[in-house]
């Protein structure tokens, strides 16, 4: 069956938040230090709200760090909260800075072959402000944000939703992401064919998932598609 669809997930994929082996935009502060609470009890509550952040259980930024402060019994300074969101939408936004030539022109190139492409990430408002604005969204027929769908992967519903969206099957759509939120499982339960995007991740990290074809380089995309659509 032919290609008619090709899902990207967003971080450490299309873009990423690392540069020789450290964030582009490391934080001076930690939040909880920021905030004046206790470390371990600030990321045990983060963690936990995990799953909400991402499916839009939460409005915004401010909202988590409020019930996390409320729990830990510790009042909130209005004006540190808004600093720390304007800084994480800051922070998130650094990932955008100088895209990589070599995805821009593969992106390019699955366009020329008449293939849609479509976003599918799991993020929360803050992080993908500067999406619109970078020069990844123009190459998109369309992106499908966890926060916005009420869905993150590898919850199938995001996936059927974005072939739903691309008007193709999951067995015409091919998934590419680093493995994260086992998306990649997610994709492949679905039915669509599943590709591992390791050129951001490093080695200790991307070996740890087996059973998919791994992309070392973006170009790579385009000889499986050909193979694919060969079959």
């Amino acid at each position: 069956m032919k290609v008619k669809a090709v899902f990207f997930d967003l971080f450490e994929t299309l873009i990423s938040e690392f540069e020789n082996g450290s964030r582009k935009a490391a934080r001076s502060t930690r939040l909880e230090e920021a905030l004046g609470v206790d470390s371990k009890l600030f990321r045990k509550e983060w963690n936990a709200r995990q799953l909400q952040r991402m499916d839009g259980a939460y409005s915004d930024f401010p909202s988590v760090i409020h019930e996390i402060l409320e729990v830990l019994g510790h009042a909130a300074d209005e004006e540190v909260v808004e600093a720390l969101h304007q800084e994480r939408i800051a922070e998130k936004a650094a990932a955008f800075d100088k895209l990589d030539q070599r995805i821009l022109s593969m992106l390019e190139q699955v366009k020329e072959l008449g293939i849609q492409i479509c976003l599918i990430s799991n993020c929360t408002h803050e992080e993908v402000t500067a999406w619109h604005s970078s020069g990844l969204a123009a190459s998109f027929d369309a992106a499908l944000f966890s926060y916005q769908v009420k869905a993150a992967k590898p919850n199938p519903d995001i996936y059927l939703l974005a072939c739903e969206k691309m008007g193709v099957t999951p067995a015409e759509a091919l998934f590419v992401g680093d493995g994260g939120s086992n998306e990649l499982e997610g994709a492949a339960k679905v039915g669509m064919t599943a590709y591992q995007a390791t050129w951001f991740v490093p080695p200790y990290i991307s070996e740890k998932i087996a059973g998919y074809l791994k992309l070392a380089e973006p170009l790579e995309l385009l000889e499986q598609i050909q193979l694919h659509n060969s079959r």
